[in-house]
């Protein structure tokens, strides 16, 4: 591909080694997460959400358990300003979340946000200031030492202020392009804005460095914060964070690997909403700490009804595919996946095992509210019998043998492939029943009666063939042998009744009873299924459809 030649890597290594990260192999606890769905995510909408989605979305990250929630940029807009003095004067906020609020370091704005900040019992004020060399050199055209200035001045002004303004203040400091900044220089910016600040172990200050734009690898953005975690002033009084967007696509890593490096704290937003290609996505990475046992501290065991209400108010849709949440992302239309995870659930529980290890499914569906017969096994063209046959078991309690499976996946799976669509569950019971279930043409069960004599069993049996009426005795060592020979003997028929099995569909006392029977005429076999309240007539009807099946084939 033409122009490569003109790209370089704009990141900075650390100036020492910094690689004790890599000899960790898994995170023990969550993080201190901060939602950033009300300013970052908001201000990358087409439509900005009102102040009245705002309000709902707000309830929603208080509910799914945020402490920290950024609410906007107050300075920014009148609905932003609006909003805050909304949460603030209708006492929104519950005690035990605090309200977070983004400020430039220019002195203007960050009156106003002191402005609309007034009384509120418990908020963090970020500022930032841009420091990489890209941005002072293209777009503010000044010194690293100017830079710096800007971050202390800023830093000075926010304690004078929250000095003199009714409320109850925390201090958030983030070197925005964080990734395209030289690393001791960033070091040394924060440094300077750590000691204007004077944080205490019990009065933390968070330091945010953020994945402005990713542009490295993401063990590099972990050796960066280990670097950070080793050398930044007053470590026991920060709260290092990260904030990384998803440009390479590798968001989710920068952000797990920055915690293993060090980080306690990460911004993010419900499904990765964010600008351009997003902020890291929250639900991938609480989930991903929950499937390997750690508590998120955060409830996503509703999915389905958050992303209802995250689509209604941001207007974007979640993919289909989008970890933990997406429509397809339990979903197996291959038939050896199918196989595999139809075994792997009958498994657990039968061995009533209490962790979990189904294979193809790292999270158990019902626990973020999602269902196995809707969500995991899909029918297409693509399915495999184990597949199609847990649809008919988990949907219709019909157990169908092991050597009839394959028999009724090709059935099924030809239908699916003809009409060029996926099938639900209705779909494919309605196929098995056409084709399996009870089949009266061109042979038809008109009535029958048997007779005990010792260990033979005599029956008198009426059947029809394409609507004429035949009769004729037989006999044989059971019902459904007594009914086989029976018409053997009035149809010329040759063949052995080679399968057998029979269940109840429920328990009730009225139960049906399922009954499932093949047939075979030299080296093809044919399968019919007979259902019915009494088990006897359930397995004479199962003959007669599998006799049918081997008309219609035939015929």
């Amino acid at each position: 591909m033409k122009g490569y030649e003109k790209y370089f890597r704009g990141y900075f290594m650390p100036p020492v080694e910094c690689y004790d990260w890599v000899k960790k192999d898994y995170i023990d606890k969550a993080p201190i997460w901060c939602s950033v769905d009300l300013r970052d995510g908001n201000q990358s909408l087409i439509k900005p959400m009102t102040l009245d989605q705002k309000i709902e979305f707000f309830n929603l990250l208080v509910k799914i358990g945020f402490k920290e929630i950024e609410v906007g940029f107050p300075a920014a807009s009148e609905t932003e300003y609006e909003f805050l003095r909304t949460l603030i004067d209708g006492d929104l906020i519950p005690d035990d979340v605090t309200i977070q609020v983004l400020t430039q370091a220019r002195p203007h704005i960050i009156k106003k946000t002191f402005k609309a900040l007034e009384g509120c019992k418990r908020a963090i004020v970020h500022l930032y200031n841009s420091t990489s060399k890209a941005q002072r050199e293209q777009v503010f055209k000044k010194s690293k030492e100017e830079i710096l200035d800007i971050a202390v001045e800023g830093a000075k002004l926010l304690v004078d202020l929250a000095n003199e303004t009714d409320g109850n203040f925390f201090f958030e400091y983030s070197p925005e392009s964080f990734t395209g900044t030289e690393m001791d220089y960033a070091l040394e910016v924060c440094n300077a804005v750590v000691d204007v600040f004077k944080p205490t172990p019990e009065r933390k200050l968070i330091l945010n460095l953020p994945v402005t734009v990713e542009m490295s690898l993401p063990h590099v953005y972990a050796s960066q914060i280990e670097y950070f975690d080793k050398y930044i002033h007053n470590r026991d009084s920060i709260v290092i964070s990260t904030h990384p967007h998803n440009d390479r696509g590798t968001g989710v890593a920068c952000a797990e690997l920055a915690q293993l490096a060090g980080a306690d704290r990460v911004e993010a937003c419900l499904f990765g909403n964010g600008e351009r290609t997003g902020n890291v996505d929250v639900i991938t990475l609480a989930m991903n700490l929950y499937t390997h046992g750690v508590d998120p501290k955060l409830d996503f065991s509703d999915l389905p009804a958050i992303q209802k209400l995250y689509e209604s108010v941001t207007e974007m849709r979640v993919y289909e595919r989008q970890p933990y949440s997406g429509k397809f992302v339990f979903a197996a239309f291959s038939g050896s996946h199918q196989d595999a995870i139809s075994k792997g659930i009958k498994y657990h529980r039968t061995n009533k095992l209490k962790t979990w290890s189904v294979p193809y499914l790292p999270l158990d569906p019902k626990d973020v509210n999602r269902e196995y017969s809707a969500d995991v096994i899909r029918i297409n063209s693509q399915s495999g019998k184990g597949g199609i046959c847990y649809i008919l078991e988990t949907n219709f309690g019909l157990e169908i043998p092991q050597k009839m499976r394959e028999t009724v996946g090709y059935k099924v799976k030809d239908v699916s492939d003809k009409e060029h669509k996926e099938l639900i569950p209705n779909d494919v019971q309605s196929i098995f029943l056409e084709n399996f279930v009870n089949l009266k043409t061109p042979l038809k069960l008109e009535e029958y009666h048997f007779i005990r004599e010792g260990q033979t069993f005599k029956v008198m049996l009426s059947t029809s063939f394409n609507g004429k009426i035949n009769n004729d005795l037989a006999e044989g060592t059971g019902r459904l042998d007594a009914i086989s020979n029976a018409l053997k003997k009035t149809y010329n028929l040759d063949y052995t009744l080679t399968n057998y099995s029979e269940h109840s569909l429920d328990s009730t006392s009225r139960a049906e009873a399922a009954a499932y029977v093949s047939v075979k005429f030299g080296d093809e076999e044919f399968w019919g299924t007979g259902i019915h309240e009494d088990i006897i007539a359930a397995s004479i009807y199962a003959l007669i459809s599998a006799l049918n099946n081997y008309y219609n084939k035939n015929n």
